[in-house]
């Protein structure tokens, strides 16, 4: 990962960490009663607690690719709308129903920090203001437009998509008695719906928002699908060869629940392989762009090769 990349990427963390920050305030919007503050305060220790911002990053980068006279204060609300639904869903996630985590980045989770309740409220509450930030005006000024990314993100992050994944997951381990464990192709299937649809959506989005063509919208799909495979290797990887410290959260998850990974089919070797072969992938996707598309492709290879 170069030090451009870094810094590139370090300074759009901030930038949306104060864009979500402000649409986190205490202030009713019109249509509103009252903020309670204890939701507030729950939501913001969800989303303010730093992180990679990766899905808004690569949202950002390939609307910008495409039309290089958007700011990111333009492309702010579609931005912070993928952040605060990716952010619902980890809060979820950590619940004692689900992953039973009490650390997140470094932080106790929601329902440790509060409350179980308070949980599941502040990823309802995030979960429900993604789409009030992408079916604002301010999101874009053609209502066609928005309504495209409303369809976008609700179908990357529902039934067909990041939460019917969820389900499948909790079914890999067993939970529900009469699940066979998933073979290679069941494994890529979840995780390709609980950790990658969001990712493609995420380039899908930017190409929507720079005004892709046909052809470029199938391509930026592409690139989030292999992007999205690329950080959920990683990731397996990372719980067999990270410490809890490294990744601020708990590691060793997947074994320990049951489930079944590619890492632990094919061995620590096999998946590095493929990670390099999919960087390479993603790298080609880019050929039409040259080096104006290097950000991208520093994003694929960070993906492959980050150690968090």
């Amino acid at each position: 990962m170069t030090a451009a990349f870094e810094a590139a990427l370090a300074d759009f963390a901030r930038a949306l960490e104060a864009g979500l920050a402000a649409r986190l305030d205490a202030v009713p919007r019109p249509g509103e009663i009252v903020r309670p503050a204890r939701l507030v305060a729950a939501m913001r220790h969800a989303v303010l607690a730093g992180g990679k911002r990766l899905r808004p990053f690569l949202l950002t980068e390939v609307a910008r690719l495409l039309d290089p006279g958007l700011t990111i204060d333009a492309l702010m609300p579609a931005a912070a709308a993928i952040e605060c639904l990716h952010c619902y869903s980890l809060v979820h996630d950590d619940l004692p129903a689900m992953d039973d985590d009490a650390l997140r980045r470094g932080r106790p989770t929601v329902h440790i920090a509060y409350d179980e309740a308070t949980a599941i409220l502040a990823g309802d509450g995030l979960l429900t203001l993604a789409f009030d930030l992408l079916a604002d005006p301010a999101c874009h000024a053609d209502p066609a437009v928005r309504a495209a990314l409303v369809l976008d993100l609700a179908r990357a992050g529902g039934l067909g998509g990041m939460v019917g994944g969820q389900m499948l997951d909790l079914a890999a381990e067993g939970r529900f008695g009469d699940d066979a464990a998933p073979g290679e192709a069941g494994i890529r299937e979840l995780q390709a719906m609980k950790t990658g649809a969001l990712i493609r959506a995420a380039t899908v989005m930017g190409g929507r928002l720079g005004g892709a063509s046909a052809a470029e919208s199938v391509r930026f799909g592409r690139f989030g699908d292999i992007l999205g495979l690329a950080f959920q290797l990683a990731d397996d990887l990372l719980d067999v060869t990270a410490t809890e410290r490294e990744m601020g959260k708990a590691v060793a998850k997947d074994a320990a629940h049951g489930k079944g990974t590619l890492v632990a089919l094919h061995g620590v070797d096999a998946v590095r392989t493929e990670l390099d072969r999919l960087v390479a992938e993603a790298t080609d996707l880019l050929a039409p762009w040259g080096e104006r598309s290097e950000t991208l492709a520093a994003a694929a290879r960070f993906v492959a090769e980050r150690r968090r």
